[in-house]
C-alpha cells in the first residue's frame, strides 16, 4: 500500500513540474515578445548586443523546457511500467528530476528578474 501511494505522489509530483514548465514557457514567450517590442524603438549598439544575448537565453531556456518535460513524461511512463513499484533507479531519477526542476526555477526567475532591469535601465 505505501509503494502505492508512493507511486501516485511521483505522478502527481511530475503532473505538478509539467504545469510550472508550461508557466515558465509562457513567461518565455511574453519576454521575447517584449524584447522585441523594446527592440522596435532602440538605435543603441550596445543595447542590440545585449538584446541578441537575452534572446539567445531564451531560446536555450525554451529547449531546456522541452527537454525537462520530455525527461517527465519518460519518467511517467517509467512508473506507469512498475505497476506501483518504486526501485532504487527510479527513485536516483525522480531525485535527479527534482534537483533539475529547482535548479531551472531559480535560474529562470534569476534570468527573467535581470532582463527586467535590463529593459528599465534602457527605457
Amino acid at each position: 500500500m505505501v509503494q502505492i501511494l508512493h507511486t501516485e505522489q511521483l505522478h502527481h509530483e511530475n503532473k505538478a513540474w509539467v504545469r510550472l514548465l508550461e508557466f515558465f514557457k509562457q513567461e518565455n514567450y511574453f519576454m521575447k515578445n517584449r524584447l522585441s517590442e523594446v527592440l522596435d524603438h532602440a538605435v543603441d549598439k550596445d543595447f542590440l548586443a545585449l538584446a541578441e544575448q537575452f534572446q539567445n537565453k531564451f531560446i536555450l531556456k525554451d529547449e531546456y523546457i522541452d527537454e525537462l518535460r520530455h525527461d517527465i513524461n519518460k519518467q511517467d511512463q517509467l512508473l506507469n511500467d512498475l505497476e506501483g513499484r518504486v526501485d532504487n533507479k527510479m527513485a536516483k531519477m525522480h531525485s535527479k528530476l527534482k534537483d533539475q526542476m529547482e535548479y531551472f526555477e531559480k535560474d529562470f526567475n534569476k534570468l527573467k528578474d535581470e532582463f527586467n532591469k535590463y529593459i528599465y535601465s534602457a527605457l
